[in-house]
């Protein structure tokens, strides 16, 4: 019994090790060019609260769980998303569909999302689920006229 225990043990350690030593096994290159996309795309400037004015130096652990400060402007107050928990309630399909037809309020470039290729926005997809969830809620948006809590970014009217 002894024996086959050891054996046991020696084999489930080995198999292991062997998916260890296989990069197939290791990570999906998907979830590392969402990465990349993350982060040269500039998610993380306002839905990663602290990234920018640190130089991106928030640990990827807090990446994507939105921000507090506000965008406020002609078109009411708007907060960054958090990413990690939007994504937890859609599938890759559903991601792709709504990407296509995004539509949002300042300072989202939304223009740019629906610009990405199927390839890219599945790499992000995958990289903001493989992140897990984690955060809460962003605060909901409020109406032109409404006064933000601070902290809030305040845009002028658009010239005419």
């Amino acid at each position: 019994m002894k024996i086959a225990i050891t054996v046991l043990a020696l084999f489930l350690a080995s198999s292991a090790l062997a998916q260890q030593a296989d990069p197939k096994k290791q990570a999906d290159p998907q979830v590392n060019r969402g990465r990349y996309l993350v982060k040269i795309g500039g998610c993380n400037d306002c839905h990663t609260a602290g990234y920018a004015p640190t130089g991106g130096k928030v640990p990827e652990v807090q990446w994507l769980t939105g921000d507090v400060l506000g965008f406020s402007g002609p078109w009411g107050t708007t907060y960054p998303t958090n990413l990690r928990l939007y994504m937890q309630d859609l599938t890759e399909q559903e991601w792709l569909k709504k990407a296509r037809s995004l539509s949002t309020r300042p300072p989202m470039p939304w223009f740019n999302v629906r610009a990405m290729s199927a390839g890219d926005l599945r790499a992000m997809y995958r990289y903001i689920r493989s992140l897990g969830p984690a955060g809460k809620p962003a605060p909901a948006y409020l109406p032109p006229g409404q006064t933000p809590p601070e902290p809030a970014v305040k845009f002028p009217a658009p010239p005419k």
